[in-house]
């Protein structure tokens, strides 16, 4: 983790957050709890269904998106949290044995006028897959404190 502050997001720069690795195991087990879908949580269903074999639910998706987001874009020593995302999309579905890529790409940054110990950090999000294609993104807006002194 890079201990960044709010000057450190610079609108333009991208960022490389990382990969993981998408098992079957781990969209059955997601889709069987949060998202119980025959085409994210049974195999067999899935392979005649709509999207002729298992693809992981958009909201596992999100999950694995934020856990690179988290470690390796997100300073634990200034973020704040966030009031919300837009834009929120799966353009391609994720199978398994997908490898994923994060790109996070600052958007824009902007001092907060009622707070001043803080900015607000709008971040476009992509996750990648071994193709090249967008599989999920989104625009994240992230509460980060300005640097100390």
């Amino acid at each position: 983790m890079i201990d960044r502050y709010f000057e450190d997001y610079v609108p333009g720069v991208t960022y490389d957050c990382g990969s993981v690795a998408v098992t079957e195991a781990e969209i059955v087990e997601f889709a069987r709890r949060y998202d119980p879908q025959d085409f994210h949580a049974d195999p067999a269903v899935a392979a005649n269904g709509p999207f002729g074999g298992l693809i992981a639910s958009g909201w596992h998706t999100a999950s694995l998106m934020m856990r690179l987001y988290a470690d390796h874009y997100l300073s634990t020593v200034s973020s704040l949290g966030s009031p919300g995302v837009d834009e929120l999309r799966w353009p391609r579905p994720v199978r398994p044995g997908a490898v994923l890529r994060l790109r996070a790409i600052v958007t824009e940054a902007r001092r907060s006028r009622s707070k001043p110990d803080r900015g607000l950090v709008r971040t476009r999000v992509e996750l990648v897959d071994g193709g090249g294609e967008i599989v999920f993104s989104a625009s994240l807006l992230n509460f980060i404190l300005v640097r100390p002194g």
